[in-house]
């Protein structure tokens, strides 16, 4: 087992918390990743992703949803059932969970769904304008020459 000591990035950079925290969460060995409930992650279009998870035995009313500190959160509780049940097999686990995936910067939940067994959080990723490239027009150097030369004085 490797630890990594990351207060050199901490000491040397400003800004960067989030991506030196992140690379601590996945490198720690103390953390074992849960592996209820399954999940999948795809990519529906160029900024727009989707995740399933497998939520089977759970109403739309025992699930949580909730995006804060840059993560989003999903979680379950399960309704206390007060009738007494006596199982052959009991193969459909409904038992309490909190699932945690890490957002991208400019990245929102757009919506949640509930259907046959399954909650689809679709995701967007949303870039600023003010970080969306732009283009620079290119003055010719006698025009803008000639521009300058043409404004008037300012009045004192």
């Amino acid at each position: 087992m490797r630890s990594y000591d990351f207060a050199p990035l901490y000491r040397a950079t400003v800004g960067f918390d989030r991506i030196a925290n992140l690379m601590d969460r996945a490198l720690s060995a103390d953390v074992a990743q849960p592996t209820y409930p399954p999940y999948n992650i795809e990519k529906t279009a160029e900024d727009a992703y989707r995740i399933s998870i497998a939520v089977a035995g759970f109403s739309p009313d025992e699930l949580t949803v909730e995006v804060r500190d840059g993560s989003l959160y999903v979680s379950a509780r399960k309704a206390s059932d007060e009738t007494e049940r006596n199982y052959l097999h009991r193969g459909i686990a409904t038992r309490a969970f909190e699932r945690r995936f890490a957002l991208a910067d400019h990245v929102r939940v757009a919506g949640a769904t509930h259907e046959n067994g399954m909650l689809h959080l679709d995701l967007v990723r949303e870039t600023p304008e003010a970080l969306k490239p732009r283009r620079i027009e290119i003055a010719r150097t006698g025009l803008v020459q000639a521009a300058i030369e043409a404004k008037p004085e300012a009045v004192n």
